[in-house]
């Protein structure tokens, strides 16, 4: 994912992203509201509205096309006064409540004095409609008459255009149509695709135009009157019911299926409260982002800018949250197994057996104005899905569920090393085929995230150090399945072999000792970028660090040029492109923090893991809804202060949401053991101020356990077994 300064800026350097965010509205400074149902999603203001602000991502959104930039609820031509807003715990209803302001005296309706009329909005998302439902009361002493009125406008803009690029050429805007309790928008794209809203309102509007609907309500003392509003993006489908039988049907199915996902994960209780609002807001972003599909829940990586399939994010969180629900882990799996490459297309940097990057199926997608109809320019998502793959396998013992999925893996493995080693020394590299491609294809996508000691651009072919990790740990797992699955031992002891080749000359090639840490990478010359990064803390997530180095790795990692308080900064402050405002370059992305916890507590370094998950859980109570951002600005964190919002950060982001609960997994030493259905706890560390968690239903096959641990004397920490159902144990290796 690319997000970048204005495009003036990106110009200084050459090698900039032409597809980078160039938005020049700020989330952070909007405090938008945000709601997704699958494939549709709607960035509105705290009143509910989505208002048409030049380069501003308000509007309701289906298929990476804004299919409403107008939704707005005036109260006799003025603009309500808000009193309150708030999304749903579960993330799936916007309210905000309204009042009225002062209304002059218009034509034969009298004045109306402020705070008389009570308005309650309602809002949710299903199955590509956007469901409205707004309650009119009237609080004075006398009658009132009053109109409310909804404009709306659609310019059915891509995701791309509204990111910032510009297109030479659009496609038609039809003229808009009014029915007596409808009005449709519509839109034919180069693509020869129409795109189409219909909006349906009960009852139908007193006055109606094609850019208005208008009650004229009159309202006695103490009465109410109730009006619903429908928004499809997909009219075919908006027929089944009247509108209140639908608004109610589709709320109530909505329910049910967060209900049923719910059910099927493991909870946390703490003794904290701050905390476990963190935790359950993260729980109920991950399942607004969670998406079905026919391979089963995946998560979307993030909204507004990215809410669609990503393989390495959709990885990364499934990984984080494996001990929570594997449900999700195999739902990712399955479903970037459907989508993997199979062919060699180089304006898709793909190649046989390539894990997916980014897929989109807007307007400019369609045309090839954009990469990401299908882009596969991620250099480490092939080797995640493998080692997911063996993490699924060590949490559940499911075995089964990947026997389908051996020929995805297999194909996965040998690209790792037929096209993953571009050049035959045993790295996995990355180089993009085309000039659309992306310039930089770790985890750190954008344009200047790889760099020598001197801030000069490292030249490609690039082997990031944390992808060679991430394909040890691939190897490894492929021989854990291979075994698990009844295959040739030889096979699998080949996988083990081709490990331990690439640990030796990883260890040889990126160890760097004056530094005394792993560099960020090879350049296509095999120089290495002698630069501090976060990146090595994802070596020691894949297990591919000695143990001396892995503990020199930490000290670096928790001093105060990576450790801003709140996490840990991408690039220490003494590199030269360290730039605490920069997306890749010294900012905290928690999703990070959080796989450098995982891998600091997998070297035993747990209550290092537990000071980040300290920070992370400070950074989210100064934070809107206690909400874990995309990222935040790298500013060393100070008393009284939250932390530096970054302006275009995605919220909710899949990852981050997914950080608090891998890093809590990771404090608690959280381990399974499918053969012995046991739980394992090995020397768990409680973050401080956390003195009690209890995890409720933790699951092995079909039975279920719930977890209890307390703080004991000093930094010890007791645990009991509250309940369970069915064979399955706990036990606490001190």
């Amino acid at each position: 994912m690319v997000a970048q300064p204005p495009a003036a800026t990106l110009q200084a350097e050459e090698g900039a992203d032409a597809h980078s965010i160039t938005a020049n509205i700020s989330l952070q400074e909007m405090r938008p509201r945000v709601l997704k149902g699958d494939d549709t999603f709607a960035v509105l203001n705290r009143n509910g509205d989505a208002l048409p602000i030049p380069g501003g991502p308000e509007g309701l959104y289906h298929r990476d096309t804004r299919h409403l930039s107008r939704l707005e609820l005036t109260l006799g031509g003025m603009k309500p006064l808000l009193l309150s807003s708030a999304v749903s715990d579960d993330g799936a209803v916007l309210t905000a409540d309204l009042t009225n302001p002062d209304l002059p005296a218009q034509g034969d309706q009298p004045a109306v004095e402020r705070d008389q009329v009570h308005l309650r909005r309602s809002k949710f998302l299903r199955e590509g409609t956007c469901f409205e439902r707004i309650t009119v009361r009237n609080h004075a002493a006398v009658p009132v008459r009053i109109d409310v009125a909804l404009h709306v406008a659609a310019d059915f803009a891509d995701l791309f255009e509204v990111r910032g690029e510009v297109r030479a050429r659009r496609g038609t805007l039809h003229p808009p149509a009014a029915a007596q309790d409808a009005i449709t928008l519509a839109y034919t794209g180069l693509d020869d695709v129409r795109r189409t809203t219909r909006l349906r309102f009960d009852p139908a509007p007193d006055r109606i135009a094609v850019d208005r609907a208008v009650f004229e309500l009159a309202l006695a003392p103490n009465e109410r009157r109730t009006l619903l509003v429908e928004a499809h993006c997909d009219p075919a489908q908006d027929a089944r019911d009247a509108p209140r039988g639908a608004f109610l049907r589709a709320l109530w199915d909505d329910s049910r299926d967060r209900r049923a996902a719910q059910a099927r994960a493991a909870s946390v209780v703490s003794a904290d409260t701050g905390f476990d609002e963190m935790l359950n807001r993260s729980l109920a972003d991950l399942a607004m982002l969670s998406t079905r599909t026919p391979e089963g829940p995946f998560p979307y990586a993030g909204v507004p800018w990215f809410s669609t399939a990503f393989g390495r994010d959709s990885l990364v969180t499934a990984w984080l949250t494996l001990w929570l629900d594997p449900a999700l882990s195999l739902g990712v799996l399955r479903h970037l197994a459907a989508m993997q490459a199979t062919d060699f297309d180089a304006a898709a940097d793909a190649e046989p057996g390539k894990i997916l990057h980014e897929t989109r199926c807007g307007e400019m997608a369609m045309l090839g104005e954009v990469p990401f109809r299908r882009y596969y320019g991620s250099i480490d998502s092939t080797p995640l899905f493998v080692a997911l793959a063996g993490a699924y396998l060590d949490r559940t013992g499911d075995a089964e569920a990947l026997r389908p999925l051996w020929p995805n893996l297999a194909a996965a493995l040998r690209w790792i090393e037929r096209h993953g080693d571009r050049d035959g020394d045993g790295f996995v590299e990355y180089g993009r085929m085309t000039e659309q491609g992306l310039a930089n294809q770790g985890w750190k996508d954008s344009w200047d995230s790889v760099s020598h000691a001197d801030g000069t651009l490292a030249k490609g072919p690039i082997a990031l150090c944390e992808v060679q990790a991430y394909a040890y740990a691939a190897w490894l797992a492929g021989a854990r399945i291979a075994r698990a699955l009844g295959r040739d031992a030889a096979e699998a002891a080949g996988f083990e072999a081709k490990a331990e080749t690439l640990r030796t000359r990883f260890e040889a090639s990126f160890w760097d000792e004056e530094l005394g840490i792993y560099v960020l990478a090879l350049d296509g010359e095999k120089r290495p970028c002698r630069v501090r990064s976060s990146n090595a803390g994802h070596v020691l997530l894949g297990g591919l660090a000695s143990p001396d180095r892995a503990a020199a790795v930490a000290r670096h990692l928790l001093d105060g040029s990576f450790h801003s308080g709140w996490g840990i900064r991408t690039l220490a402050t003494t590199e030269a492109r360290y730039n605490p405002m920069s997306y890749h370059n010294g900012s905290v992305w928690p999703h990070d923090t959080a796989l450098i916890g995982l891998g600091l507590a997998r070297y035993g370094h747990r209550a290092a893991a537990a000071r980040l998950l300290e920070g992370l859980t400070h950074a989210a109570a100064r934070l809107d809804l206690r909400r874990l951002p995309e990222l935040f600005c790298g500013f060393p964190r100070r008393g009284g202060q939250g932390p530096t919002a970054y302006p275009v950060a995605c919220a909710p982001q899949a990852w981050a949401a997914a950080a608090p609960i891998g890093l809590l997994g990771a404090c608690l030493g959280l381990s399974f053991d499918p053969a012995a259905r046991l739980v394992r706890l090995e020397r768990p560390v409680l973050p401080p101020g956390l003195d009690r968690v209890l995890l409720r239903g933790l699951s092995l096959g079909g039975a279920r356990i719930d977890v209890q641990l307390r703080r004991g004397a000093g930094d010890s920490v007791a645990m009991s077994v509250p309940g369970r159902s069915g064979e399955i144990g706990a036990v606490l290796l001190a």
